[in-house]
């Protein structure tokens, strides 16, 4: 049980699973009152976080060359700022 604990993908799991819950605690009210611009970038946001969670411990990019992870990092920053713009000239 103990290694389950402290392996790294346990606590990637972790945190997806409560990147989840912020997600959904963000969208049905709880978090921004009635201001639904900014819940949804907010969600967005943690969206391409977990997108980067994944990529850095379930496809190990951690160990990746620095190229590799820098293409990741701005795509996902890339993929954020296309999703936002989207929504606000939508």
């Amino acid at each position: 049980m103990k290694s389950l604990m402290c392996n790294n993908a346990s606590l990637a799991w972790l945190g997806l699973t409560s990147l989840t819950a912020i997600s959904w605690a963000l969208g049905t009210g709880h978090g921004f009152g009635s201001a639904r611009v900014p819940a949804s970038l907010a969600i967005t946001a943690v969206a391409v976080f977990k997108i980067r969670l994944v990529g850095w411990c379930f496809m190990e990019l951690r160990e990746a060359p620095t190229a590799l992870r820098s293409v990741f990092g701005c795509y996902c920053v890339a993929l954020y700022l296309l999703l936002s713009a989207m929504y606000l000239l939508a």
